[in-house]
């Protein structure tokens, strides 16, 4: 599919969509309090649909109406069959791999080839060390053992979805565990997060210190609640402000523990200079201020290693892209620059390289300059209202 903008403004109110991020952590936590839980305010992404499809592989009757999925967990860990189909979700495969080694059965996860380019390493030397099963091909990964409670080390300068995915199984596992973190340790928010909602069902999890974790054995129960705005996507919409659009974003939380929570605070350095920024704690933000320091006076941005490993790279996709309209990246040790230019659109299509931050941040900048993008298709990944909700706020976009 295409998207074809015409230079414009936004304008209007628009409310947040729902968090994908606490939606994933909301849907397992139910199912892993093994009673009826009711959760308002679920966006059908591919994401979450994947981590839905999952659950119902592992015993959940989950009923979806609207926005509104009702959980029953009571046979949560008791696969009818050993396949999980993850679809493009880097989440719920990191976060299901742990899950599937507390059945002690045969369990195959599959998902799209670029889904499983992306580094499972953490629990692959896991596997090693337990004496685990642990086959990985193009597309599936083939898994054997049985995971028991007890003390786990893990390195914090990887993915946090490691770290969250280790802590649910060791929830369902009951008795007293231990995870240590080395450090650095980035993206602790996403692990904040794990456990706030975890402790919304009354799990016993929480931080000893900064950087060790305990897991205590939990009788948990059921919670029924609203999933909060996403400020991952709310970034999306409010980076129009800061090329002269005028939309205001209801349903976010103050005081959310999100991590990109801080992109309003990013947004206002990269408007008012060339500030240094570090995306340590929010790589999924890095497609979007990329593309705002690209209309203003640019920026640098360190920290910024683990985009190679998101949907697609996405430094190297946003150089690729930007080098169509006159502008690129400069590439350092950890770091990108973002220099400052003059974009123009030059009649040659944009790409959205299969990813749905890609496709949203270059939205910004056609806003700006007109032209196309194609494969906007990935929006259904996260954002599937995107276009609609950006239409609706005035867009001049055609799509197709």
């Amino acid at each position: 599919m295409t998207a074809e903008f015409k230079p414009c403004s936004l304008c209007g109110k628009i409310s947040a969509p729902p968090s994908k991020s606490m939606a994933h952590r909301y849907l397992i936590s139910s199912a892993l309090s093994k009673k009826k839980c009711v959760l308002e305010g679920v966006d059908y992404s591919e994401d979450i649909l994947a981590t839905i499809d999952c659950l119902r592989a592992l015993g959940c009757f989950i009923d979806t109406d609207e926005n509104t999925v009702t959980v029953n967990g009571q046979n949560f860990i008791n696969p009818e069959k050993g396949v999980l189909e993850c679809r493009e979700s880097g989440s719920t495969l990191r976060f299901f791999i742990p899950l599937a080694l507390c059945t002690g059965k045969e369990t195959v996860l599959k998902g799209s080839d670029r889904l499983l380019e992306r580094p499972l390493d953490v629990y692959e030397e896991l596997c090693r060390e337990k004496n685990f099963r642990f086959e990985k091909n193009a597309n599936s990964v083939t898994l054997l053992g049985k995971l028991k409670s007890g003390n786990f080390k893990i390195r914090g300068d990887i993915s946090s979805q490691f770290i969250t995915g280790l802590i649910f199984a060791l929830v369902y596992l009951g008795g007293t565990s231990h995870i240590e973190i080395t450090p650095p340790f980035e993206s602790r928010s996403y692990v904040d997060l794990t456990i706030g909602a975890l402790r919304s069902f009354g799990a016993d999890v929480e931080f000893e210190d900064e950087y060790n974790i305990v897991i205590r054995n939990s009788k948990m129960h059921s919670f029924s609640g609203k999933v909060e705005g996403d400020y991952s996507n709310a970034a999306f919409l409010d980076s129009f402000n800061y090329i002269g659009s005028e939309v205001e974003i209801t349903g976010l939380k103050p005081d959310s523990l999100q991590g990109d929570r801080v992109y309003s605070d990013y947004f206002d350095k990269i408007a008012k200079g060339t500030p240094t920024l570090d995306i340590s704690d929010c790589p999924d933000l890095g497609p979007i201020l990329f593309a705002l320091a690209s209309l203003k006076n640019g920026a640098v941005f360190t920290g910024t290693d683990r985009l190679k490993a998101k949907e697609s790279d996405r430094g190297f996709v946003m150089h690729k892209e930007l080098e169509k309209l006159g502008g690129g990246l400069v590439f350092g040790d950890n770091m990108i620059t973002v220099p400052k230019t003059e974009l123009k659109y030059n009649g040659v299509a944009l790409d959205g390289h299969n990813d749905h931050r890609i496709v949203m941040a270059l939205s910004l900048i056609l806003s700006k300059l007109g032209g196309k993008i194609d494969g906007i298709e990935a929006v259904k990944k996260s954002y599937p209202a995107f276009f609609d909700d950006i239409k609706a706020l005035g867009a001049e976009v055609e799509t197709e």
